[in-house]
């Protein structure tokens, strides 16, 4: 199936426990991804991490979201439609029309 050059993918994008401020303190995002990445595979959470830090991010502190290659820092929660990434595949999962994706912070300053 060839999917046309600019198509993509509405979804939601959420940030809580202090994520928003890395995006203009913005809780919730309208995004619409690209359906294939930089490679024309899928687009998949892992795209989504490095297409938010390439267009969303507002804050210059990027190793605050992120480590080295766009993987995600340690210590940040993320929830495909109410469920744990872990069983739905992590970065690797496939991102589909209308998916709510929540970041959330569990790491807090005292």
């Amino acid at each position: 199936m060839s999917v046309p050059t600019g198509e993509t993918i509405p979804i939601v994008v959420e940030f809580s426990g202090g994520l928003e401020m890395l995006f203009a303190d913005q809780k919730r995002l309208d995004v619409q991804l690209p359906v294939l990445d930089t490679q024309g595979q899928p687009a998949t959470v892992g795209f989504l991490i490095s297409h938010l830090c390439a267009t969303a991010m507002s804050d210059g502190r990027k190793d605050l979201f992120v480590l080295e290659a766009d993987h995600l820092r340690p210590g940040i929660l993320v929830l495909i439609n109410d469920a744990d990434w872990e069983l739905e595949g992590e970065e690797a999962y496939e991102v589909q029309r209308g998916d709510n994706i929540l970041f959330v912070s569990t790491l807090h300053g005292g």
